[in-house]
């Protein structure tokens, strides 16, 4: 599939470097929790560190780490 973009978007995507709507379409994803880590940079065409890096560049943090995650931990800890 081939997305065409509206003019109005090269103006805000151009000063962000290549690939920004690649990266954006990823992370965006990757957010909304349809798409791994790993699947959104690979769809990003950054390694693993360098979508970490652009993450936390614009949104401040590089990991999306679900509550149940955390929750299981803490009860993995307790039972230690």
């Amino acid at each position: 599939m081939h997305i065409q973009l509206q003019p109005e978007f090269d103006d805000i995507l151009q000063p962000l470097g290549s690939h920004a709507a690649e990266f954006f379409l990823a992370a965006s994803l990757y957010h909304a929790r349809k798409i791994s880590f790993a699947s959104a940079a690979y769809m990003a065409g950054l390694d693993f560190d360098g979508f970490k890096t652009r993450l936390t560049e614009h949104f401040n943090r590089g990991y999306i780490i679900a509550n149940e995650c955390v929750l299981e931990d803490m009860r993995t800890v307790d039972k230690l």
